[in-house]
């Protein structure tokens, strides 16, 4: 197995411990709301702590597919969430799984910065593709600014 690891970051206005909240903790809400793709996200094992195994179920390309994500870890107190994706239709057929680690911090004015370290560990000697590395990024890129703007358009959140 090979494992392939890339780190990225996104700036936002949100202050850290709002934005986190919104992205990893009320996420399950918030996000089929605002990205349309995605039709529901449910617990399929676990109580939504480290272990549980949770089923995104996304239209995509007009075809309903799914993806297994299970959460990894939790660290409110550093706002850190960690999760993999282990499994599903929605998942390369190249890769065993995709880990991802996430960290909101302090930005400038207030704001924040999310850190994100993905790992993908492929299957056998299968070499991860720019296209699947790059498709990915710009989900994730996606997923973040729709949370951001949902806490945005919501000053009440």
């Amino acid at each position: 197995m090979g494992v392939f690891t890339f780190e990225d970051e996104e700036v936002s206005t949100v202050a850290p411990a709002k934005l986190y909240k919104a992205l990893a903790k009320d996420s399950d809400t918030i996000i089929p709301k605002v990205v349309e793709a995605i039709q529901s996200i449910e617990i399929v094992e676990g109580n939504g702590g480290p272990g549980t195994i949770k089923k995104l179920t996304v239209v995509e390309g007009g075809k309903s597919i799914y993806v297994l994500h299970k959460v990894e870890a939790i660290d409110e107190a550093n706002l850190g969430y960690n999760y993999s994706l282990v499994g599903g239709t929605g998942l390369e057929d190249i890769l065993e799984k995709v880990s991802f680690e996430t960290k909101v911090l302090p930005g400038p004015n207030g704001g924040s910065v999310g850190k994100l370290v993905v790992k993908y560990h492929t299957k056998g000697d299968a070499v991860l593709s720019e296209e699947v590395r790059e498709g990915t990024k710009a989900k994730g890129t996606a997923l973040f600014k729709a949370v951001e703007g949902y806490v945005l358009a919501n000053p009440d959140y």
